[in-house]
């Protein structure tokens, strides 16, 4: 409990396995879940009806080209249904996180409007992933597609969802005992990504 979301010591959290959540007039809570929620980048498929989807609205897909818009839909959609912990002061301190070169976001697009995407914090070979908004059917899920793609494709070993929940369970997500997370974790954050196929940039993977 408390701190503040400084660039330093949020990097500091990811890599020990804590990332912030808490609700407007809390102070800054910091967590670590056990178990913990994570997926392969080679385990995440695109079934029959996510692969119809992408081609019946033409989904195109960007990697850092509006972090902001994403962050800020993701707020916007949290805060339709239950609430959301993403405020304006943890939407600054991603946005510094993006600047620093830390936080990504993935975009969806369709006839060139924003209608999906995620965001998330990449550290060495680790993927911590945020949040995801959709605002056309299968959005965010071919977000997430793309991502485990883009992942793999860059040495990305491991996708850190932060708790399963049944949506993310339908994307394949599974439980990993705290321990064993913290140890792969420390381990991954260590090792070198490609860090210029994190640049903004079009995506072209196929569904």
């Amino acid at each position: 409990m408390g701190g503040d979301l400084s660039v330093e010591r949020l990097i500091s959290a990811y890599s020990n396995g804590i990332f912030p959540w808490y609700n407007p007039g809390e102070p800054i809570l910091w967590w670590s879940p056990d178990p913990r929620g994570v997926i392969k980048p080679e385990q995440i498929t695109a079934n029959r009806s996510l692969k119809k989807s992408i081609r019946k609205y033409n989904y195109r897909f960007t990697l850092n080209q509006c972090f902001s818009a994403v962050i800020d839909n993701c707020a916007k959609l949290r805060e339709r249904n239950e609430g959301t912990w993403i405020n304006k002061d943890i939407q600054t301190a991603y946005n510094n996180l993006h600047r620093a070169g830390y936080a990504h976001s993935l975009e969806v697009w369709s006839d060139d409007q924003l209608v999906g995407g995620l965001y998330g914090v990449l550290l060495g070979s680790l993927f911590c992933g945020e949040s995801m908004f959709h605002l056309k059917t299968d959005a965010s899920k071919a977000a997430f597609n793309c991502l485990g793609k883009h992942c793999l494709a860059n040495g990305v070993q491991l996708i850190d969802c932060q708790m399963v929940n049944p949506h993310l369970q339908t994307l394949g997500v599974y439980e990993m005992p705290r321990k064993d997370f913290l140890k792969i974790a420390a381990q991954l954050i260590h090792q070198r990504n490609h860090s210029k196929s994190w640049l903004p940039q079009e995506l072209n993977y196929g569904p």
